[in-house]
């Protein structure tokens, strides 16, 4: 059922309105259609394109025309902007309740007093990872919670080596801005439950940066962007 339809479009920079009896009726013809295929439609929302819809279900966004006949999984770009205005979307609408997240199972690091909030699933071995550490070095007034987040081989080693550290974060900033190795450890670590946790949140790569209102950012994001995101994700 599922094909993917890339949209390389060159869209208008704000959502297209209709009336709310439109959407309304669209919802309704397409729970006829394909709820079987999709599961239950959460919401039918405009887009910036004329005459398509955005179909959200509760964990993923299809679009549609306004007959409801056609489905398209896909992701719609604005070229203009060079933006995937799906992915951006996908933050927003399927942002997490960060209440409800085990943090007692990550890492912990406090810088000046602390009122910001970032969430972070990181690998010791990867790449992007270690980028962000450099620039994480330049954010103050920061509490930082770190998820463990083993993918790349060799890591789930580390991952316990750090763990195991009287102080894992400073070991884990040792090894990431520094490259001094953790001694090797042997405690139980709470790895499994962390990555059982990232598979249920979807992480498919490291970094993925999860802000306070709970918008997912995949990626690595430099300190002046990173600032940014803070300030308006809080």
């Amino acid at each position: 059922m599922k094909k993917l339809l890339l949209l390389s479009l060159s869209l208008c920079a704000a959502f297209a309105q209709a009336a709310p009896n439109d959407t309304a009726a669209l919802k309704q013809v397409l729970q006829q259609k394909h709820q079987q295929a999709i599961g239950p439609i959460d919401q039918v929302n405009t887009t910036p394109v004329t005459g398509l819809y955005e179909i959200v279900t509760s964990d993923h966004i299809y679009y549609s025309d306004e007959s409801g006949r056609y489905l398209i999984d896909g992701k719609l770009f604005d070229m203009q902007d060079r933006r995937n205005i799906t992915d951006a979307r996908a933050r927003h609408l399927f942002a997490i309740d960060i209440s409800k997240l085990p943090l007692e199972l990550a890492l912990k690091k406090v810088k000046g007093n602390g009122k910001r909030t970032l969430i972070t699933f990181e690998d010791p071995n990867c790449g992007y990872c270690k980028k962000m550490a450099q620039e994480l070095e330049k954010i103050d007034n920061l509490t930082h919670y770190l998820f463990l987040f083993p993918i790349f081989e060799g890591s789930a080693e580390l991952v316990r080596d750090i763990s195991c550290s009287k102080q894992p974060f400073k070991a884990w900033d040792a090894w990431m801005l520094n490259g001094v190795k953790p001694s090797k450890g042997s405690c139980t670590t709470k790895t499994d439950q962390v990555v059982a946790l990232g598979r249920k949140l979807k992480v498919n790569g490291t970094p993925a940066l999860i802000f306070a209102n709970g918008v997912i950012n995949p990626g690595y994001l430099p300190a002046d962007q990173l600032e940014q995101a803070l300030t308006a994700n809080q």
